[in-house]
C-alpha cells in the first residue's frame, strides 16, 4: 500500500514538474527568437569607471582599461552557461564592427569552473572584442554585479554613465553612444 501510494506521489510530482518546465509564458515571443528584455540605467552607477588590469583570455597579454581612455567603453560581464549572455554576444559583435576604434567593447568573463570554456566560446561566437578573466577586485570595483549579463557604458573620459543589468537591445547600446559622440 505504502509502495502504491509512493509510486503515485512520484508520477504525479514528475508530471507537474514536466508539465510546468514545459509551459508556455506569456513572456515567450511565438516565433522562438530570443526574447531582449527591457533593462534600465541604475541611478547609482556614475562616478569614474574603476580602472583595472586582467589577463585576457585570447593569448594572456594585460587588458587596462586605461589603455581606451578618449573612447566609449562597453564592459560587459558574462559566462559562458549564461543564457541571455549567449544571446547578446552577436548584438555587441556586431556593434564592434560597426563603429570600430571610435567605441571599445570589453567582455569580463565571471566563467571559474568554466574558465576553460571561455576560449571555445571566443571562436565559436567568433568574438572580436577583447575578453579578460575577472578577478574579485574589478568585481567588487563594479558593485559585486550581483545578475550577469551586467554591462556598464563608459564616456570618453572615464565616467560611468549607465549600466544595465540583464539582456540589452543593441539600440539602447547605439542611443547610448549616439549621445556620446
Amino acid at each position: 500500500m505504502k509502495r502504491n501510494l509512493f509510486l503515485a506521489a512520484t508520477v504525479v510530482i514528475s508530471l507537474l514538474t514536466l508539465t510546468a518546465c514545459n509551459k508556455k509564458t506569456e513572456d515567450q515571443p511565438a516565433n522562438n527568437q530570443p526574447q531582449k528584455f527591457e533593462t534600465q540605467p541604475v541611478e547609482q552607477a556614475t562616478g569614474k569607471a574603476a580602472d583595472f588590469v586582467l589577463k585576457s583570455a585570447k593569448g594572456g597579454q594585460d587588458i587596462k582599461l586605461a589603455d581606451y581612455k578618449g573612447k566609449v567603453v562597453i564592459i560587459d560581464f558574462w559566462a559562458t552557461w549564461c543564457g541571455p549572455c549567449r544571446r547578446g554576444v552577436p548584438d555587441l559583435v556586431s556593434l564592434q564592427e560597426k563603429y570600430g576604434n571610435d567605441v571599445v567593447i570589453i567582455g569580463i568573463s565571471v566563467d571559474t569552473d568554466t574558465k576553460a570554456d571561455v576560449p571555445g566560446f571566443i571562436s565559436e561566437y567568433k568574438i572580436n572584442y577583447p575578453i579578460a578573466y575577472a578577478d574579485q577586485a574589478v568585481v567588487t570595483s563594479y558593485g559585486g554585479v550581483e545578475a550577469i549579463p551586467t554591462s556598464f557604458i563608459i564616456d570618453r573620459e572615464g565616467n560611468i554613465v549607465d549600466k544595465h543589468v540583464g539582456l540589452v537591445d543593441k539600440s539602447v547600446y547605439e542611443e547610448a553612444i549616439a549621445k556620446l559622440k
